[in-house]
């Protein structure tokens, strides 16, 4: 199926791992021009940079980041069709009780925050292109978690913008949707300290196991296993593609089955 997305022009915000990279690789092998965006960079951004993605080094929290970042697509392709609203953060909580202000203040700067500020720097251009969003949210917008409980809300913040940048601009041409993943195999999870380090330690188990075994088990996920970061880029190719030109407004689960309700 051709997406329709060679030389269209895209912004990627959290590009140097996980769901981000994997989407920068995607665009790049539909032809499309990619530019990314990262605090820092590793070496898979890096290799992604050499096959033509303009890789910006940047601290989306920045106040200047979001307009830096529409800058340059602009100055390097001339237009915006795509901004994929990626970047966000997570950190293990053992209690609601431990997470103080600042805590919360730095989740919703960098995983909300982040996308109302680039998304409102790249629209005039994407108006003119008759462009897309697409938000990164979670399903833990709909199943909070109390490891996560900041994160939780600050993803569903994230599910009720895109509900609402929809309904504003839709009729102008813009389209907006979300993307709400259950677990995804991806640095995340599996950092050092991270989700499944989180779950092997009650479960008695390794990481890998967790994740394997473990997460798909006690999560109830109906495939019995995560999900892979490619996985994401695709839906997220596909809702930045003229092939669902009528798709808006909308949040689509891609759990394994995990949430049971409709």
């Amino acid at each position: 199926m051709d997406l329709e997305l060679q030389g269209k022009v895209a912004v990627v915000t959290g590009a140097s791992k996980g769901i981000g990279l994997a989407t920068v690789a995607a665009l790049l092998n539909e032809g499309a021009n990619v530019v990314a965006s990262s605090r820092t960079s590793t070496p898979e951004l890096d290799a992604l940079a050499a096959r033509g993605a303009t890789v910006v080094s940047a601290d989306i929290t920045d106040a200047g980041t979001p307009q830096r970042l529409i800058d340059a697509a602009l100055s390097t392709y001339g237009r915006l069709d795509v901004l994929v609203n990626n970047v966000g953060t997570g950190s293990v909580r053992s209690s609601f009780l431990d997470v103080d202000d600042a805590e919360w203040a730095r989740m919703f700067d960098v995983t909300f925050f982040s996308a109302v500020r680039t998304s409102r720097a790249a629209l005039p251009a994407l108006l003119d292109t008759g462009g897309v969003i697409v938000n990164i949210s979670s399903i833990n917008a709909r199943l909070p978690f109390p490891m996560v409980v900041d994160y939780s809300a600050a993803k569903a913040a994230m599910t009720n913008l895109t509900k609402a940048l929809s309904e504003e601009f839709a009729p102008r041409g813009v389209r907006v949707n979300a993307v709400s993943p259950g677990p995804v195999r991806t640095p995340f999870w599996t950092a050092p300290g991270g989700f499944a380090d989180a779950v092997a330690a009650g479960a008695g188990v390794t990481a890998q196991q967790a994740l394997d075994e473990v997460v798909p088990r006690n999560m109830a996920i109906s495939t019995g296993r995560i999900t892979e970061a490619a996985e994401v880029a695709d839906l997220v190719l596909f809702l930045a593609s003229a092939r669902s030109a009528n798709t808006t407004g909308a949040e689509f689960t891609l759990d394994g089955g995990q949430v049971k309700t409709t």
